[in-house]
């Protein structure tokens, strides 16, 4: 019996549409003052929001200024807020968006140009609670063995990209540029819980200050900000906890 091949089924192609996205513009080398520039653009439901940026920058206006490094959601350099909400401009699909786009930097840092803020307070409050493995005594004589229950304790907080999205949305950051935010008690956790850490009474004193994690309203904007899905919020509660029974 001759077999009958099946004629394969024609796929349309994506089509694509014109959005408008408004871009909210500072030059401080040009003027003091913020402008919103709007462009058109075609996209494709395949587009993310980042490959429009860089056709704009490509294609209608070179000075346009952001950051941008793997393109994958890993390395964290871009995030901004894109209608009204921080994103990671290369996780955003066009097909789950409107047609028009309003981009503006991230809030709470300094803008130096364009969707670019300054990163230096968000890594000095990173850097405060002392994110790396703190032991004591003799060096070891052979690796450090670790249950996966142990593992899987602070594997959640072990995810974080350092992108500030969840940091600049914070309601309390916006107005306090003293506190330390999401991000900095997210990474934290991730050692105070770590079964090989001996630094864990340090960074909860740390964190005890008036600027650290008590000063967490539980807005949950974090944690709908992460790109990264990590549980910002339970993990802020965690460290409350450690700090009341002192016990990890």
């Amino acid at each position: 019996m001759t077999a009958v091949a099946e004629r394969p089924v024609a796929v349309e192609a994506p089509k694509a549409r014109t959005v408008e996205v408004k871009i909210r513009r500072y030059n401080p080398e040009i003027s003091d003052e913020v402008r919103w520039v709007t462009y058109r653009v075609e996209a494709y439901p395949t587009d993310r929001v980042l490959n429009l940026l860089t056709k704009i920058k490509d294609e209608q206006d070179g000075t346009l200024t952001f950051r941008r490094s793997c393109a994958h959601g890993v390395c964290g350099s871009d995030a901004m807020r894109i209608n009204g909400v921080n994103r990671l401009a290369c996780k955003v699909l066009m097909k789950d968006m409107p047609a028009k786009l309003t981009i503006e930097p991230i809030k709470g840092l300094p803008v130096e140009k364009d969707l670019v803020v300054d990163m230096e307070p968000f890594f000095e409050a990173y850097r405060a609670v002392k994110p790396f493995l703190i032991t004591g005594g003799n060096p070891p004589t052979k690796e450090w063995l670790q249950s996966q229950a142990d593992r899987d304790r602070y594997d959640d907080t072990t995810k974080c990209i350092l992108c500030a999205a969840c940091t600049t949305s914070c309601p309390v950051f916006w107005t306090d540029g003293s506190y330390f935010g999401p991000a900095a008690i997210v990474n934290a956790h991730r050692f105070i819980f770590d079964s090989r850490d001996q630094g864990a009474e340090e960074r909860l004193e740390i964190l005890n200050d008036r600027e650290g994690v008590w000063r967490c309203r539980t807005t949950f904007n974090c944690t709908e900000a992460c790109p990264r899905g990590i549980e910002i919020t339970k993990a802020i509660k965690e460290v409350k906890q450690a700090l009341l029974f002192r016990r990890v």
